[in-house]
């Protein structure tokens, strides 16, 4: 039994610190991205944005799926724009004042990770 204990705080232990490993950008430099992404927007958009996080299953306006060739066709310019300001009649609010203008580019940053640009929609 001693065994399975081991290797179930083993698997605690790698889950909890993975989190913090992909904030690892190179050089070991925080990368604050996931971080912002991961505490201000995966409980609509979901982990990997496709709009499925536990808060945005409840919305009468669905939260944008990230994923979706819509959206990765948006420019990096109106992501920031949709980001800063929100969204009109939807419950997508904007960050303008809570967050800064390097913190919201990181949020796209990471979001083009999750979700590449694709222009051809």
């Amino acid at each position: 039994m001693p065994k399975v204990v081991l290797i179930v705080l083993c698997l605690i232990v790698v889950a909890a610190s993975s989190a913090w490993v992909s904030a690892q950008g190179e050089g070991g430099r925080l990368q604050p991205g996931p971080i912002i992404y991961e505490e201000h927007c995966t409980r609509c958009h979901g982990l990997m944005g496709k709009g499925d996080g536990p808060d945005g299953t409840t919305l009468i306006v669905r939260p944008a799926n990230l994923q979706s060739r819509r959206s990765r066709a948006r420019t990096d310019f109106e992501l920031f724009t949709t980001i800063a300001y929100g969204v009109a009649y939807s419950p997508m609010h904007g960050w303008r004042g809570r967050l800064t203008d390097e913190e919201m580019l990181e949020v796209i940053s990471h979001i083009r990770s999750i979700a590449p640009f694709d222009p051809v929609f």
